[in-house]
């Protein structure tokens, strides 16, 4: 008897839905998409209502004609692609290379992969939802007619190969302009003051607050020199005390971008690797006799609803371990903020919420035991009762004074007794425990601090602000934020420096270029109306080429006006200091930016320029664009430059080709250029014999080695440290993960291009990542 036959995209997922179907069903994988636009041409017929020309994918052919011939012995086909627009597209494509062989076709979800999800979705097939496979065609052709012929206006004034996307330069944009921000702003000084009064034999810290009964305003310490000589030798009296009871609600499941915000906030993940974990631990994961099992539900999804059945199991699971008291209310209801919620899926939880992270720790590797405890945490912790503080405000009048002291009591716990969300850039001020006081009570001061502050501008991105941001603002979609982080930074768009991101020089230029070349396309708000018109799509609301002619429409003029003349004007302020006339312009060379002046080649003025804490262009000192140094030539005796070459800066002989003398140097930390040659002597000891340690000469360049040579013969790579010297660099680490596509170990791979990672299951899967060496000698994925 003939099997059904079902077709998921990943072989973990097909393992652990073959399990829970038994032998009446064959799970096969079609290892993600089959088909998709051409790489090397646009693969979109414009003139023929935008019809995208499709390509079976490099390694695909093979899966296709197994699953050909798995699909013409069966009974029925099943397809179980994930259940969103690109599973959908998936399970359109397999269809059209299937029917033929088979016309029993069925498209089935599992919003969960345990027994009985997989159960329901098999009883409960549909058709293919066209209306979702045209919204996800829909953001792909618009993505390629924007990359694909706006990305080469890019190459001529800068270089050849960068990107320009639909999406991603929104993105970037947004963190160019946050840093536009940060170097306009202007900081305004003022002062805050504290008063620390013993009450009853206890002591209370207020802030001024109110002076004459307005806002204490402190400008400057002129001020606070007059308000401390006005207080001087006053006593204070309690003048009211308030008590309030006040609560707060746990916060709803996880979705998508919750999840990523608080990863990347809580557990130090990406974006990128969180979608990685929460994908394997949905798809399922070996739990010894239990065998291969979905941990979670769906992590795609922008709903924070719950089944009756989850709560239920949930309302039981707390009662039963933390006790009645903790039972939150049972009308409480999770409604999105998001006016554009698809509630198709549940938000992510656990698949089962007695499966508890400790059950399971042992079958899990660390980073999927973290991710798994926060979702199970989170998850319970929005069932349980709302945490009660006792918030105690005392005021303290000493004359014309008002010093405030506030305190903050945790009375209940209710959700807190598991979960805690964290809060980037804020402080809290509301934790002194006040004592017990009566009104007119007199406060005798103890001392009054005094502290100077600024304030400070809008705070550069993290990750986390950034998903945050992107949602708020309707830019992509929470499944598409990942790919959006990782792609400007692997372009050199932009630089995540302790956790915040930086807008690098290229990325400053890409975005000023297509803003000043495009009015509309990247503009947020037009941005974000187009992911509100693919929702109205896949909603049967809008038809998906009504759409693409509209956008096409405007796209075409803005395109063909910048065909003409792509404005570059990258002009400076900053007036030729050779020839006097002319005002420098930023160019882009093999060696990156550099400034030359606008009347070349009548004047061939050139400089390397960098930034001031403002934003404003500084050239470097220089000698035909090159930094002098006070380092004299040992050669010819002529004061060196620093060159910038492909391989970095270069300390060189400005006398090139006469004089060919290079040397490597680093600077320290107060920008002081120290030679690095052969014979420097290191701060450091020799760890195995506590002798000098100096940099020698070999074939492969400068090492490290023991001075005691050959009593010692300890020998090491050497690396920058944080105070600009030179150290003994750490040995190599390599970071392990898993493949992304089919759950394998993805391993460590050398070729004469390099060095990269590629997944174990080779040749069934062919995924492969460019690696990087980084300064401490590890390896990882290349973000």
């Amino acid at each position: 008897m003939s099997k059904n036959l079902v077709i998921v995209e990943s072989p973990s997922k097909a393992k652990t839905i073959e399990k829970y179907l038994g032998k009446d069903f064959k799970v096969t994988a079609s290892m993600g998409h089959i088909k998709d636009l051409p790489e090397k041409d646009l693969g979109i017929d414009i003139e023929n209502n935008f019809k995208p020309k499709y390509e079976i994918l490099t390694g695909k052919k093979k899966i296709i004609k197994e699953i050909k011939k798995l699909a013409e012995d069966a009974q029925k086909v099943y397809l179980a692609p994930d259940p969103d627009r690109e599973g959908e597209a998936i399970a359109w494509h397999i269809a059209e290379e299937i029917k033929d062989k088979n016309r029993n076709i069925f498209r089935v979800s599992f919003n969960e992969i345990t027994e009985k999800g997989v159960q329901e979705g098999i009883k409960n097939p549909t058709e293919i939802n066209i209306k979702r496979v045209n919204a996800q065609q829909s953001r792909r052709i618009l993505d390629r007619l924007v990359g694909y012929q706006v990305s080469p206006l890019l190459w001529k004034p800068i270089k050849y190969g960068l990107s320009a996307g639909r999406v991603q330069t929104v993105a970037l944009r947004l963190i160019v302009e946050r840093e536009e921000e940060i170097e306009k702003f202007v900081p305004k000084e003022y002062w805050t003051i504290h008063g620390i009064f013993n009450v009853s034999e206890s002591e209370i810290k207020g802030k001024l607050e109110k002076i004459d009964g307005k806002k204490a305003e402190i400008p400057d310490e002129k001020k606070v020199k007059e308000i401390l000589e006005d207080l001087e030798n006053k006593t204070g009296l309690i003048s009211n005390i308030e008590k309030k009871e006040g609560k707060q609600s746990p916060y709803p499941p996880f979705i998508t971008s919750t999840l990523q915000q608080e990863a990347i906030k809580k557990l130090g993940f990406t974006a990128k690797k969180t979608m990685m974990i929460a994908q394997q631990l949905y798809e399922g994961v070996e739990l010894g006799s239990e065998g291969p099992t979905g941990l979670i539900t769906y992590m795609r999804t922008d709903s924070t609803r719950i089944s009756d059945t989850a709560r239920k199991d949930a309302r039981d699971f707390i009662q039963k371990n933390y006790g009645k008291e903790y039972l939150g209310n049972t009308n409480r209801t999770n409604k999105s903020k998001n006016n554009n919620v698809q509630d198709a899926h549940e938000a992510i939880r656990p698949t089962s919420v007695n499966r508890t992270p400790d059950d399971v720790k042992k079958f899990l590797t660390p980073d999927q035991y973290k991710l798994y405890k926060l979702i199970w945490e989170r998850f319970l912790a929005s069932q349980m009762a709302d945490a009660i503080f006792e918030k105690t405000v005392i005021d303290i009048e000493v004359g014309k004074y008002l010093f405030r002291a506030v305190g903050k009591i945790l009375v209940f716990p209710g959700f807190m007794k598991l979960y805690t969300e964290t809060v980037e850039d804020a402080e809290d001020e509301d934790q002194q425990i006040l004592p017990s006081v009566n009104i007119n009570d007199t406060a005798i001061p103890n001392r009054y601090d005094t502290k100077q502050n600024f304030t400070t501008p809008p705070p550069r991105y993290t990750e986390a602000s950034l998903v945050r941001v992107l949602e708020q603002k309707g830019i992509g979609r929470p499944s598409t934020y990942a790919n959006i982080i990782s792609t400007i930074q692997e372009r050199g768009y932009v630089e995540l420096k302790e956790k915040r991101f930086y807008p690098t020089e290229l990325g400053r230029f890409v975005v000023k270029l297509l803003i000043d070349n495009f009015d509309q396309i990247f503009e947020v708000g037009f941005t974000a109306e187009m992911e509100k018109k693919l929702d109205e799509i896949e909603e049967g609301k809008l038809d998906w080429l009504e759409l693409l002619n509209d956008f096409y429409r405007s796209f075409k003029h803005e395109l063909e006006k910048a065909d003409r003349q792509f404005v570059t004007n990258l002009k400076t302020d900053i007036l030729c200091p050779q020839c006097k006339k002319g005002y420098l312009n930023i160019k882009f060379g093999k060696n990156g930016f550099f400034l030359a002046c606008e009347h070349y080649p009548e004047c061939n003025f050139t400089s390397n320029f960098t930034r001031d804490e403002q934003g404003r262009i500084v050239l470097t000192e220089n000698k035909g664009g090159f930094e002098e140094t006070d380092i004299l030539c040992d050669k010819c005796g002529t004061r060196m430059v620093v060159k910038r070459s492909r391989f970095g800066e270069i300390l060189t002989c400005p006398r090139y080709p006469e004089c060919k003398n290079i040397k490597n140097f680093l600077r320290d930390k107060d920008g002081k250029i120290i030679v690095i040659d052969n014979g420097y002597v290191l701060d450091e000891k020799c760890p195995e014999c506590g002798g000098e340690l100096q940099l020698k000469k070999g074939k492969n360049g400068l090492f490290i080695g023991c001075k005691n040579y050959p009593k010692c013969t300890f020998t090491s790579n050497y690396t920058i440290n944080e105070e600009g010297k030179v150290a003994i660099k750490p040995k190599s680490t390599v970071e392990e993960f898993q493949c992304e596509k089919c759950g394998g170990q993805m391993v460590l791979k050398r070729s004469r291009r390099g060095i990269f990672y590629a997944c174990s299951n080779y040749p069934e899967c062919k995924n492969t990542i460019s690696a990087v060496k980084k300064e401490d000698g590890s390896i990882s994925p290349k973000k």
